[in-house]
């Protein structure tokens, strides 16, 4: 009886215990051992000790007599113990056996390293939350203060012992506390605008709840100060303000070209510059038209005034007319209220850039004509004139002298737009400028791909050299900006096999034939001497392949007068 009550007591303790004779044969296994070894009793009991827990150091204890205590062990299964091993000795000193009494610490060391955890992470999420900008505010589920951050001192001018432990609406000078609203809904607020602190700062809060496992444990505000916004929106409207006066962003420094006929443009360009009078820039579609007003206005007087682009064909007929000139209060329906300014007002004393101003219908160049002769401007729906002071560049790329003829360009506007006519040469007739403009494109092209292409190689130039280019640097840019992309990561040249096929474009023949003599009744003579001069000039520029200074040099004539009868026969392309 008294052996099972022993027995009864030795099972019941939580305590694992394990008793060895002297051969370390396991002579006792109460139920809290075997379950922490993962044994059951009737396997161990007779067994060897090492067959039951491989890493025992009760054979040593035999071995020593010593008494070792609170020791650390890992079990098999992973689990982790504490035991203390004791050797048995009867009253005459005969060693008997030994046994060991191990406690399973495998959960309290798993939550102290839960514990640990949380605390780094507790610590992390505050230093996070410190270092940032944004002002933070936490309030627990019962709407008390437990955590704000040094933007939030910074915003509202309140320290931590006015907020931590005090009610949610302790900073509120102005307005509903958002954290109790959200602690009653469990719905998150945005935008709400609220003053806080002693200085009733102006603020926008958006708070959130904290939710988790589903139980609601408080809410989190983050604050905005409205002043600052305000000042971040002017600060960025004076930065829009900045970048559409100095659109102008090009010099004469970024056109690349060193043939004749870039470098004599170039030099119009410049004496142009030098003066208020109106330039026109005339050169096929592509060819660096607005480059050059760019350039041009950068190098004049009225470089630290607005530069305004506008493309007139782009904007309807209806739209452009009030988009140039303004427009009154109650001039058409849909008016602004007040009226609004055009765009020669807001360029005053700036330039301004009429890109395909051959496409101006006819009541648009009258009023053009206008600001040319009077500088003056009257808005649509209004008849007070308004002075200004713009200067004009204009650009075509289409024969002003043939819409002259058909009656769709005013005579006059022409005269008055053609004071400094500039031509731009083509590509085709500039082709050694082809090398260095795709090395320049290339650098371009990039910066907007971020990709690293060192260059082209010589097979890929000498195949560019052999086309015409219709679209001029626009088309090249394109050409090579295709290439740049079906090139793998790795090549660094652009190659002949990167390069799209390029087929050749039949060049314009001109009508240089002088008229037969049937075409001689009733021609007047000035008409047959320009035929034939046109003819001459065609013809020994074709024997000098294209190099104007040497064909003006064969005339006899100087290299601006030739310009000059180019653009006059259309031999100009």
């Amino acid at each position: 009886m008294q052996k099972v009550m022993v027995d009864l007591i030795i099972d019941s303790t939580h305590d694992g215990m394990i008793v060895i004779d002297i051969n370390s044969q396991v002579i006792l296994l109460n139920n809290s051992a075997s379950r922490m070894i993962g044994v059951a009793k009737e396997d161990a009991i007779g067994k060897h000790i090492y067959e039951c827990i491989p890493d025992s150091k009760l054979p040593e204890i035999l071995r020593t007599r010593a008494v070792e205590v609170n020791q650390e062990l890992v079990l098999e299964n992973g689990r982790k113990i504490i035991t203390t091993r004791i050797p048995m000795v009867n009253e005459s000193g005969m060693l008997l056996g030994a046994f060991a009494v191990f406690k399973d610490i495998t959960e309290v060391v798993d939550l102290a390293e839960e514990i640990t955890n949380l605390k780094e992470i507790q610590t992390m999420l505050e230093a996070i939350i410190q270092s940032s900008e944004e002002a933070i505010t936490v309030v627990d589920e019962d709407g008390r203060g437990i955590m704000i951050n040094r933007a939030y001192t910074r915003i509202t001018g309140l320290e931590k012992e006015q907020v931590i432990g005090k009610p949610a609406n302790a900073d509120i000078s102005e307005g509903e506390s958002m954290h109790m609203q959200v602690l009653r809904t469990r719905r998150p607020v945005r935008g709400a605008r609220m003053k806080v602190g002693p200085h009733d700062k102006d603020v926008i809060v958006n708070v959130a709840p904290i939710i988790v496992d589903g139980k609601l444990k408080g809410s989190v505000g983050v604050i905005h100060d409205v002043s600052e916004i305000s000042q971040l929106t002017s600060e960025l409207n004076r930065a829009r303000h900045i970048i559409r006066s100095l659109e102008a962003k090009y010099t004469f420094d970024d056109i690349i070209g060193s043939s004749e006929e870039m470098e004599f443009a170039i030099e119009q360009a410049k004496l142009g510059a030098k003066t208020p009078a109106t330039v026109l820039l005339r050169g096929e579609s592509g060819t660096g038209k607005e480059l050059f007003a760019h350039a041009i206005h950068n190098e004049s007087k009225r470089k630290y005034n607005k530069f305004v682009r506008v493309n007139c064909a782009a904007i309807s007929e209806s739209l452009l007319e009030s988009e140039l000139f303004g427009y009154e209060e109650g001039a058409f329906s849909g008016a602004k209220r007040g009226g609004k300014q055009g765009i020669f007002e807001e360029a005053n004393n700036g330039s301004i850039f009429l890109d395909e101003i051959g496409e101006l219908s006819l009541n648009t160049q009258a009023k053009l004509l206008r600001v040319l002769q009077e500088r003056e401007i009257v808005r649509v729906g209004g008849t007070k004139p308004i002075p200004i002071d713009v200067r004009i560049i204009a650009a075509t790329n289409v024969n002003l002298e043939k819409g002259i003829g058909n009656g769709t360009f005013r005579e006059d506007l022409y005269y008055r737009l053609n004071k400094i006519p500039i031509f731009i040469p083509s590509l085709r007739m500039r082709k050694q400028d082809i090398k260095p403009l795709a090395e320049h494109l290339l650098h371009k092209i990039n910066q907007d791909y971020g990709r690293n292409v060192e260059g082209l190689t010589e097979e890929s130039i000498q195949y560019l050299l052999q086309y015409d280019w219709p679209g001029n640097v626009r088309e090249l840019e394109n050409v090579l900006g295709r290439a740049v992309i079906f090139m793998n990561y790795q090549e660094r040249l652009i190659d002949v096999k990167h390069i799209q096929p390029l087929h050749g474009v039949t060049s314009k023949t001109l009508a240089t034939n002088i008229a037969s003599e049937t075409e001689l009744k009733d021609v007047p003579l000035s008409a047959l001497v320009e035929k034939y001069e046109a003819k001459v000039i065609a013809e020994v520029l074709n024997l000098n392949g294209g190099n104007k200074t040497a064909a003006a040099k064969s005339l006899g004539i100087s290299l601006r007068s030739l310009y000059y009868k180019l653009e006059k026969y259309n031999l100009a392309n």
